[in-house]
């Protein structure tokens, strides 16, 4: 019988390193990505506040496992590597890692049906049972400007924020999710961007849209929260088909 998936500090660094690049490719597969930009990260055990991230400059397509970079809070490479490290970019990473010792996983996009809805003066819509799992879990940051690491302030809002949800739109420029592994922070990607795909279609459409009652909606979202697996079976059938398609990412 399949079992859930160790959390990150319970795993090797070469399995959180399959991991990571697993859900890079997935992402490009999925085209959930913003050519070289854009992170997914994930800490490594031990308590020297260590993190795998892409090496800068490789399309998500081209990631493997030896080629992610350990890096420190700051984002600075603590192994020799041929690439560059983007540490501005890893700001927003670095202060989700540091202020909530659940998020293992944090990963960050920047797909059209994200960066739509995070240009919407309001958060994500219970228009579909899709939706609705993401019911109040949803929270939102105000646009600053470019996320960058000289303005240390921005992230004790974006932390503040965040608080203690697993999602996060960013207005003006797009989304996020953290978990305890990489297969639940990648679930949730998949879904509050498909939720946004909903949404924007929904709205384009131009008619009046139907909102369930509040006690629909959160009996949907009360069985989506009860659900054992939680991304498990998905997580173990995308591996399989990148076991299939492209096994390189393990190299």
């Amino acid at each position: 019988m399949s079992t859930a998936p160790a959390t990150s500090s319970a795993m090797t660094e070469q399995a959180l390193r399959e991991d990571l690049a697993a859900a890079y490719r997935l992402i490009a597969h999925f085209g959930m990505t913003d050519l070289v930009y854009t992170h997914l990260s994930v800490r490594l055990p031990g308590p020297n506040h260590a993190y795998l991230v892409n090496p800068y400059g490789l399309l998500f397509e081209e990631i493997t496992a030896s080629s992610l970079v350990v890096v420190d809070a700051d984002g600075l490479p603590r192994q020799e590597t041929s690439w560059p490290i983007n540490p501005a970019g890893f700001v927003i990473h670095s202060a989700i890692h540091r202020s909530r010792p659940d998020a293992a996983c944090v990963m960050h996009t920047h797909t059209i049906p994200g960066m739509v809805v995070a240009a919407q003066d309001q958060n994500v819509l219970p228009l579909n049972q899709i939706n609705m799992e993401f019911y109040g879990s949803v929270a939102f940051h105000p646009y600053e400007g470019i996320a960058a690491d000289d303005n240390l302030s921005e992230r004790e809002r974006l932390v503040r924020d965040l608080g203690d949800r697993n999602a996060l739109i960013l207005q003006n420029h797009g989304l996020l999710t953290v978990g305890t592994t990489v297969a639940h922070t990648f679930y949730r990607m998949y879904y509050l961007n498909q939720a946004c795909s909903i949404q924007i279609a929904a709205q384009a459409t131009g008619v009046p849209l139907h909102i369930p009652s509040e006690t629909q909606i959160l009996r949907a979202k009360k069985q989506f929260d009860d659900d054992p697996d939680q991304g498990r079976l998905i997580w173990q059938a995308l591996r399989r088909k990148l076991d299939r398609e492209q096994p390189d990412y393990r190299d």
